[in-house]
C-alpha cells in the first residue's frame, strides 16, 4: 500500500479528491509543439489583423504552438480560478517530448492558488526522442513509475497521471511499445491512464485492444478527443461499452474546420447533445471534458476565450439544454476526481 492510495498527486503534494473541485483533465500550461529542428527559430508575433487566418490554420504559425510563458500561464490561470476552476491536468508528458517544465507548473499554480496534475510518458512516435526508440517496454514503464513515485530528474515533483500517451494512425511500432510500457506503470502505480487516439475512427478500439492485451484496467483509462475522432453516437457507445471513458476535450472549437484532418468538427453544442445522449444510455459516470489548449490563439491574452470557457460558457449552455446541477457536476468534478485518484 502507498502513500498515494486514496489520493490525488498534484506537482506541490498529495491531496484529497474532495480539494480538486473543476477539474479539466487534458490542457497544456507549457509546451511546444514545433518539431525539434523547428524549435528556437523566432516566429512572427500574432497580430489582431492575422488573428481570423489563425484561428482556422492554426499549426501554420510557429510562435502560436509554444507556450512557454509562466508569466502568461500564470495570468490565464488566476482568470481560470476566478471564473470557478480548481484543478487542470497538464498532459505536455515528457520533457524531451513536448517541452514539459516541472519546476514552472509548480510555480504557476503556486501563484495561481489552483491545483495541476502532471502527465507522465510519451506522445507520437514524431515527437520522441531518440531514447525511446532505443529503451525498451522495461525501460520505459521503469521510467513512468520513477516519475510518479519518486519525482522528475530528481526534482521531487512528481506526476498524477500517465498520458497523454500518443498513438497515430496506423500506430508506429514505437507507440505500442510506450503504450504497453505505460499499461505497467498503470499496474504498478494504480494511476490513470490517458490516450490520444490517432485521427481515424478505428483508432480508439485500437488502443483499447493494446490496454486489453496488456492486461490494463480499462476502467481506469481515458481515450482523449473523442469530438474529432467519433462523429457518430454508434461509435462512441461501442467504445463505451469498453468501460474506459470518453473525454470530450476540445470544447472551444467552434470552427467546423479542422487543419489536421478532413474531418467535420462539431460545436460545442453538438458535444453537449452527445454527452446528453450517453448519459441517456447509462454512461454518465464516464464522460470527462475539457478543452485541450496548446497554442497561443486560444488564450485570452491573444484573443482566445481561455481556460474558463467551460466554467464560462459552455456550463450555462448545458443548463439550458436542460443538464441538472448534478449532471454537470458529475461530468466536470466527480468524473475527473474518481480517475484522478490512485488506486494503489
Amino acid at each position: 500500500m502507498s502513500e498515494r492510495l486514496g489520493k490525488v498527486q498534484t506537482v506541490q503534494k498529495l491531496i484529497d479528491p474532495s480539494e480538486l473541485g473543476h477539474t479539466q483533465p487534458h490542457e497544456h500550461l507549457l509546451v511546444n509543439l514545433l518539431p525539434p529542428p523547428l524549435r528556437g527559430r523566432p516566429g512572427k508575433p500574432i497580430r489582431l489583423e492575422t488573428l481570423g487566418r489563425l484561428r482556422r490554420h492554426w499549426t501554420d504559425h510557429l510562435d502560436n504552438l509554444c507556450l512557454t510563458s509562466e508569466e502568461t500561464a500564470i495570468e490565464e490561470m488566476q482568470a481560470y480560478k476566478a471564473a470557478g476552476g480548481g484543478t487542470l491536468v497538464d498532459v505536455s508528458c515528457n520533457d524531451f517530448d513536448m517541452g514539459r517544465s516541472p519546476e514552472g507548473l509548480v510555480r504557476i499554480a503556486r501563484e495561481a492558488g489552483v491545483h495541476v496534475i502532471m502527465g507522465s510518458g510519451y506522445y507520437i512516435a514524431a515527437n520522441h526522442a531518440p531514447e525511446v526508440q532505443r529503451s525498451s517496454e522495461e525501460e520505459l514503464a521503469e521510467h513512468i513509475c520513477g516519475e510518479i513515485i519518486d519525482g522528475v530528474n530528481g526534482a521531487g515533483i512528481k506526476c498524477g497521471i500517465i498520458g497523454e500517451m500518443g498513438l497515430s494512425s496506423p500506430v508506429e511500432p514505437n507507440e505500442e511499445k510506450a503504450l504497453r510500457a505505460a499499461v505497467a506503470a498503470q499496474k504498478q502505480t494504480g494511476a490513470g491512464l490517458t490516450i490520444h487516439p490517432g485521427r481515424d475512427s478505428a483508432s480508439p478500439m485500437e488502443a483499447v485492444q493494446i490496454v486489453r492485451q496488456a492486461g490494463g484496467d480499462l476502467e481506469r483509462t481515458i481515450i482523449c478527443h473523442i469530438d474529432r475522432t467519433l462523429f457518430s453516437l454508434k461509435d462512441m457507445l461501442h467504445l463505451a461499452e469498453t468501460g474506459c471513458y470518453l473525454e470530450f476535450d476540445l470544447f472551444g472549437e467552434e470552427s467546423s474546420f479542422y487543419p489536421l484532418a478532413p474531418i467535420d468538427m462539431p460545436n460545442d453544442a453538438t458535444r453537449i447533445d452527445y454527452l446528453m445522449q450517453l448519459m441517456k444510455a447509462g454512461y454518465a459516470d464516464k464522460i470527462l471534458i475539457s478543452q485541450d489548449i496548446c497554442s497561443k490563439h486560444r488564450l485570452t491574452k491573444f484573443g482566445g476565450e481561455g481556460y474558463g470557457h467551460i466554467l464560462q460558457n459552455v456550463l450555462p449552455l448545458m443548463q439550458r439544454k436542460g443538464m441538472s446541477d448534478d449532471d454537470i457536476q458529475n461530468i466536470v468534478v466527480k468524473n475527473p476526481a474518481r480517475i484522478l485518484t490512485f488506486v494503489l
